[in-house]
């Protein structure tokens, strides 16, 4: 979700103020970057399956699996709580600075700033402190974008900053947790 997300970020901000060669390079490697970690889950998927079934390298059967303990389910109810709240507080956010005249270019470090936050927020409910490290990057992004938007004085970057930067941020957060379990997967 989070390469998807990232790639969606970057493909949708990266603009003028940056040349069009520049923006479309980045176009390209958000697709490229997302299609990898697509890959890389694919890989894991299949050799988890795999891992389950009990097949060896050939794909013979090897007698029953071993009973491995299972993690806990990671869109249970806290998952959902912490979810409903960004939609809530994205949705309500966006609203609100609209009705308060807030420039348009201020909803993407609306935006930043609700993802980073629901990362950090998911930390503890998956027991995984690794993904508050981009949460927290995305939620200064945010903020950073969100005070440009108010002083006016550089609306043009804020979705560079609060766009382009937080889509880099999640895509390599994605890559990096990818790889990491596809050699986890390979041990």
């Amino acid at each position: 979700m989070g390469a998807i997300f990232g790639a969606v970020f970057i493909l949708v901000n990266a603009q003028s103020p940056l040349s069009a060669p520049v923006a479309l390079v980045l176009r390209v490697a958000a697709c490229l970057a997302a299609a990898g970690v697509i890959a890389m889950w694919f890989m894991t998927a299949r050799k988890e399956r795999s891992a389950v079934r009990g097949e060896g390298a050939a794909g013979q059967q090897e007698g029953p699996a071993g009973q491995e303990e299972r993690p806990g389910n990671m869109f249970g109810r806290g998952y959902l709580i912490v979810v409903a709240a960004e939609v809530v507080l994205l949705f309500g956010g966006l609203r609100v600075m609209a009705a308060l005249g807030a420039p348009a270019q201020a909803n993407v470090g609306w935006v930043a700033l609700v993802v980073g936050v629901h990362f950090i927020a998911l930390a503890p409910v998956w027991k995984d402190w690794g993904i508050a490290v981009p949460g927290v990057v995305l939620t200064l992004l945010g903020a950073a974008g969100l005070v440009l938007a108010a002083t006016g004085s550089a609306l043009a970057w804020v979705p560079i900053i609060s766009g382009v930067l937080s889509g880099v941020v999640l895509l390599g957060g994605s890559l990096t947790f990818g790889w990491r379990n596809v050699r986890a997967s390979a041990l």
